[in-house]
């Protein structure tokens, strides 16, 4: 099946699902809209397979429609669809990961991004609409709920210290994210390491990368690239992408002292 039968499946279910739901209460689209407090248009433009709901909207019709849970999970397997078409493998390996590995270069990795800072950088992407904008970043908020579940995967991110210092969208957003990488830096499964500009070069500035890997040992990586992203499933290029993690872990500062750097650059920024 191609990835874009795949991604018609995902959200027909929640269509159908939503129009018998919407149906059976005897709602219009508008009557919908003003109960969960949305336009009336994002409501047709879902029941038309033109939006992926977002968890908030999915939320909001299981109150509406008295259907506790079902299009909180239905969401879920439609969620991808706002996320770039190679991306979305990644994305599928990442939902179910028990381990995480990121090397960021460049920008805060997508698992730690505010909101702020995710439109920022998103919003660079040429000839993008704020809607598109907007249903990108709730896709990316999206992801990061795998840090909030009950057993939720080890999150292993090492960051090149260029990181900090760029500045993306303003000072304002830059303390802020900043200082949510170090909140989250003290949670037990996840560990942040910053590679100190002192390194100089190293292989990490050929560009980021990350690999998901699952209870049974499966591994998938993806490589960022300036088009299209790279998702690796072959074991040639997965042993390559860990031995540069681990390179890259060799020269990073300790877990306490990357968190104290992460402090010190957010409060230069205010």
């Amino acid at each position: 099946m191609s990835t874009r039968e795949r991604d018609t499946t995902r959200l027909s279910l929640f269509v159908a699902e939503l129009v018998a739901a919407r149906m059976a209460a005897g709602l219009s689209q508008d009557a919908l809209a003003a109960q969960i407090n949305y336009s009336p248009s994002l409501i047709g433009m879902i029941e038309s397979g033109r939006r992926a709901p977002t968890l908030d909207v999915a939320g909001r019709l299981d109150k509406a429609l008295k259907a506790p849970g079902t299009f909180a999970r239905l969401q879920q397997h439609a969620r991808t669809m706002p996320l770039p078409s190679w991306f979305r493998p990644y994305a599928d390996a990442e939902s179910t990961a028990t381990m995480l590995r990121s090397w960021q270069p460049m920008i805060v990795d997508g698992l730690l991004q505010t909101e702020e800072y995710a439109r920022a950088v998103l919003a660079t992407k040429p000839n993008t609409t704020t809607d598109v904008i907007d249903e990108m970043v709730a896709a990316r908020m999206d992801r990061q709920l795998i840090l909030d579940q009950d057993k939720p995967p080890i999150l292993w991110i090492v960051a090149d210290e260029a990181v900090l210092h760029r500045l993306v969208a303003s000072p304002k957003i830059m303390h802020a994210q900043l200082m949510h990488v170090a909140d989250m830096a003290e949670l037990p499964n996840v560990n942040v390491e910053i590679v100190p500009a002192s390194a100089g070069a190293h292989i990490g500035l050929l560009g980021a990368f990350a690999v998901a890997e699952a209870d049974d040992k499966t591994r998938v990586g993806y490589l960022e690239t300036v088009t299209n992203g790279v998702v690796a499933e072959d074991d040639s290029t997965l042993g390559e992408l860990l031995l540069a993690f681990d390179t890259l872990r060799a020269e990073a500062l300790p877990r306490g002292a990357s968190r104290d750097l992460i402090l010190k650059e957010a409060a230069r920024w205010t």
